[in-house]
């Protein structure tokens, strides 16, 4: 039989031959539907029209592209505030059945945070319902309503969050550092760390300008002023730049010998 191996096709009938010998005692639960709907004999695809012409591949077998009217409010809402993918979201499901229990007549839903997917079904109940049943809004009416909403909560959210961080300093609380605080701290760092760098590498190239002028090697010969380095490392200090991750940058000398 070649490469091929056809006894997938002849099933039936070794179900058959081990039913007249007793080796099984009932028929499996395929056996009547694969002795009425056999499987195809014919393992490839007749080729139609000319041998040598190529026909385009159907696109019946292709899986369709599935688009909710969801999608494209969820692209300009994220788009407009995409912070809010970074707060952390609850996706877990007790029956799968949650979305029958909310009514987006109104923005907070009870055991559901509050998010950018609130915004959203908040905006598509207002394209089909209105805040006022037979007058429904329009699309930029719709997400300006609903973003008015989720502000709001989201303030109070914010002023609810300080209270309670001030009352309890009041009672003795105790926070860390933030996460502020923590970086500017390794950015004063860094640049402590370049400022020390600097003022070594410009009395380094001083002292070789000035021995390339006295014609002499020894790099003691010449005496800096620190003063004068010192004033020129001030004067030059704020005009540094940085680079785009906030840090200073490291490398050349602040000033000319």
């Amino acid at each position: 039989m070649g490469r091929y191996n056809f006894a997938a096709q002849r099933v039936h009938q070794a179900a058959t031959r081990l039913l007249e010998v007793g080796r099984i005692k009932a028929p499996p639960p395929w056996y009547n539907v694969i002795g009425t709907l056999p499987p195809s004999e014919r393992l490839v695809r007749p080729a139609l029209g000319r041998p040598n012409k190529r026909k385009k591949a159907s696109r019946l077998f292709q899986p369709l592209q599935i688009k909710y009217p969801e999608d494209q409010l969820r692209e300009e809402f994220y788009g407009d505030h995409p912070w809010e993918l970074a707060r952390p979201r609850v996706v877990l499901e007790n029956d799968g059945k949650d979305y029958q229990r909310y009514d987006w007549s109104k923005i907070e839903q009870p055991g559901k945070q509050l998010d950018g997917e609130s915004v959203v079904q908040r905006q598509q109940y207002l394209m089909e319902h209105g805040l006022h049943p037979g007058y429904p809004l329009d699309k930029a009416a719709a997400y300006d309503q609903a973003r008015k909403e989720f502000y709001e909560i989201r303030h109070f959210e914010d002023v609810e969050r300080r209270v309670a961080k001030e009352e309890a300093l009041a009672t003795g609380a105790y926070f860390g550092k933030g996460p502020l605080e923590i970086g500017m701290e390794l950015e004063d760092k860094k640049y402590e760390e370049w400022k020390a760098w600097a003022i070594k590498e410009s009395a380094q190239l001083r002292q070789a300008s000035g021995a390339a002028y006295s014609g002499t090697d020894n790099p003691d010969a010449m005496l800096l002023d620190d003063g004068a380095t010192q004033a020129g490392l001030d004067e030059l200090e704020p005009s540094v730049p940085r680079s785009k991750a906030g840090q200073t940058a490291l490398g050349g000398a602040v000033m000319h010998p």
